[in-house]
């Protein structure tokens, strides 16, 4: 067993909510030559048992909580906790979710997604990966799935020095499945698309965008990506135009749009920023908005010049959207709080002249639970605003 011990203030992180002990905040730890990632015994300076965590000796954050109690983290513990948290997505009104969202369901750095009959997760920490075993057989005991991909071509597991590649571990989960999301169909790509394959976190969100679209009016979705907000739009809207940059993800967009039948879907390569301009010079005016950017702000240090790209985007799209029309803007930076966002939004606004009513504030789907002392689970932050005049 690797035993740990760490200081008072680290224990007060464990004891306030927060899974997470840093490096600066572990006392005594193997020597380095004999230092492993797997399950830790941790206790304070004074010897008090404070629980069992992940431990990453090459990780700024060295130990993630799993259990509080002193009992062995073995494949019984592990089917237990996924099994709870698959149990409480039962009314998921989709043929994908979210089964396991890491710290928010307390399983820290796992995420596991099912797509209809496979399964697509991440181990993102190598305290965890020193787990494999167990988790990857619970996963295959509790959710019996067809076949199961290993996404591990993300950067978060270079912080932990372990390498990055995708891996089917059995099974065969093919390149593309049909997601049924609301009513409207769309394809996920587990093996290469963003995240585990689809942006599942937004699915509420995209239906309640849906279902405030102006009937008949101009949509404009800007960072469409495969059009999965477009679809929805498209339902009420009489004509969308869907942006993105990427010429790949455009040509699945349309396939989707053509799984559902839509033929009011314009789809455009270009960049937001530029494309935003040529619209407000033009006199365009839209009466359904969606701004969905990807994560400007990855640290701290970013978030000045993130928030100054995310009130260019809201600046020019509130000059280009219609009185009475529906704006739904978004930000999925961590680093940006919502308190920051909020202030970004009411000084666009205001440098754009336009009264704004807030008629929802959204954050991720229920399957992406947030832990209100985790704010790192609570990423996503959403606003539905109404054109007033």
């Amino acid at each position: 067993m690797i035993e740990i011990t760490v200081s008072a203030r680290g224990a007060a992180r464990w004891q306030r909510g927060h899974p997470w002990i840093y490096r600066t905040d572990v006392t005594r730890e193997p020597a380095a030559a004999e230092r492993r990632p797997g399950i830790a015994s941790v206790h304070d300076r004074r010897g008090r048992f404070l629980g069992r965590a992940l431990y990453s000796p090459a990780s700024e954050i060295r130990l993630r909580l799993l259990a509080r109690d002193n009992v062995p983290i073995d494949g019984a513990w592990w089917r237990s906790r996924i099994g709870a948290a698959l149990a409480r997505r039962r009314d998921v009104p989709a043929s994908a979710c979210r089964v396991v969202h890491a710290e928010g369901d307390g399983l820290p750095s796992l995420v596991v997604d099912r797509y209809g009959p496979w399964v697509v997760a991440q181990l993102l920490s190598a305290g965890l990966e020193a787990a494999r075993a167990d988790v990857l057989d619970a996963i295959r005991d509790v959710l019996e799935p067809d076949g199961l991909l290993l996404r591990h071509d993300t950067t978060v597991r270079r912080h932990e020095e372990l390498p990055l590649d995708v891996e089917t571990v059995f099974g065969a989960v093919p390149d593309e499945v049909e997601v049924v999301e609301h009513g409207v169909r769309y394809l996920a790509a587990p093996r290469t698309g963003q995240k585990t394959g689809a942006f599942l976190d937004q699915r509420e969100n995209r239906r309640l965008v849906g279902e405030h679209t102006a009937p008949g009016g101009r949509a404009l979705d800007v960072f469409t990506y495969h059009g999965s907000f477009a679809l929805h739009l498209a339902g009420r809207a009489g004509t969308v135009l869907a942006v993105d940059q990427s010429a790949e993800a455009l040509a699945r967009g349309a396939r989707n749009a053509a799984l559902n039948g839509l033929t009011n879907v314009r789809w455009r390569e270009a960049n937001a920023f530029d494309l935003l301009r040529e619209l407000e010079r033009s006199g365009e005016r839209f009466d359904t908005i969606v701004i969905d950017p990807p994560a400007f702000a990855k640290s701290r240090d970013s978030v000045t010049r993130a928030l100054a790209g995310y009130k260019e985007l809201n600046l020019r799209a509130m000059r280009i959207l219609a009185p009475g029309g529906i704006l739904f803007t978004c930000s999925c930076s961590y680093h940006v709080s919502r308190t920051l966002f909020t202030a970004m939004l009411a000084d666009a606004a205001a440098d754009a002249e336009r009264r704004l009513q807030v008629v929802a504030w959204t954050g991720a789907a229920p399957d992406h639970p947030e832990l209100v002392t985790v704010p790192e689970t609570g990423y996503l932050k959403g606003t539905l605003l109404r054109a007033v005049e």
